[in-house]
């Protein structure tokens, strides 16, 4: 069985007040919602949070016993050393994150990050026992172009080098519906996820959406037979807009 997950990537955004007060509102939410019918959903997803560096101490304290996972927003690739700005597995482990994100299309077009570099970190990260969430997919120009496939693929051919499939999550996000309100239409995600696994050697790596997840498309997006749940950017900042992600109908 593939898991499914439901990540909110908060990127630079909430100091720990904000956090908090996000955490109070989203608590109550999922008490609120019922339980889905077992026909309904196999499993409820997993749910993860991917909020800054500074968050991560108090959001482990207060997620402990809950359903809510733990995820870093990047993960270097040595244990420790002269690396201005960066953060190791050790650290984040040693305060209880359980995911990260590696390799999203900010990093690679903001900070220079390239599948080499994104190789390194995916294989740091699950040495200290992190499942990284690989970020792939293509721009607007690679789009037009036709070259959505070769261009993936190539990211795969080196981000997967000597890394454990069995440990591994993966997200497409089309760079040209990432925060654009541009959306990816459902079936074309799922066609495009379908190619993405036939890649693999495990074919059960979960494998998420992510380019403008809302609550109005989230229902359309997680029918899709290959996606395998979503990682979302501006909706999971509201403790309302979240919710409703995690309980897609």
């Amino acid at each position: 069985m593939r898991k499914i997950i439901i990540a909110g990537n908060w990127k630079m955004y909430k100091t720990q007040a904000e956090a908090k007060e996000f955490l109070q509102g989203l608590m109550s939410k999922l008490i609120e919602i019922p339980e889905k019918p077992e026909t309904e959903v196999p499993e409820k997803p997993e749910v993860v949070l991917c909020t800054p560096f500074t968050a991560l101490d108090f959001m482990s304290k207060n997620l402990h016993g809950s359903r809510i996972k733990l995820g870093a927003q990047n993960v270097h690739w040595e244990e420790e050393g002269a690396y201005t700005g960066e953060i190791s597995g050790q650290m984040l482990k040693e305060i209880g994150v359980n995911y990260v994100i590696v390799g999203h299309s900010e990093r690679r077009q903001y900070f220079g990050e390239t599948d080499e570099t994104v190789n390194l970190r995916l294989q740091a990260a699950q040495k200290y026992g992190l499942t990284p969430i690989l970020c792939v997919g293509e721009s607007k120009e690679q789009r037009a172009a036709g070259e959505t496939e070769s261009h993936i693929f190539s990211q795969l051919a080196t981000d997967l080098i000597d890394v454990d499939q069995e440990n591994l999550v993966i997200a497409y996000e089309p760079i040209w519906a990432i925060g654009t309100g541009d959306t990816c239409e459902a079936v074309e995600a799922n066609r495009v996820i379908g190619l993405i696994r036939s890649k693999l050697t495990n074919s059960n790596v979960t494998i998420q959406y992510g380019g403008s997840v809302k609550p109005n498309n989230v229902d359309e997006i997680m029918a899709q037979p290959e996606i395998d749940g979503a990682l979302v950017g501006g909706a999971s900042l509201m403790p309302d807009s979240f919710s409703r992600l995690i309980n897609y109908k």
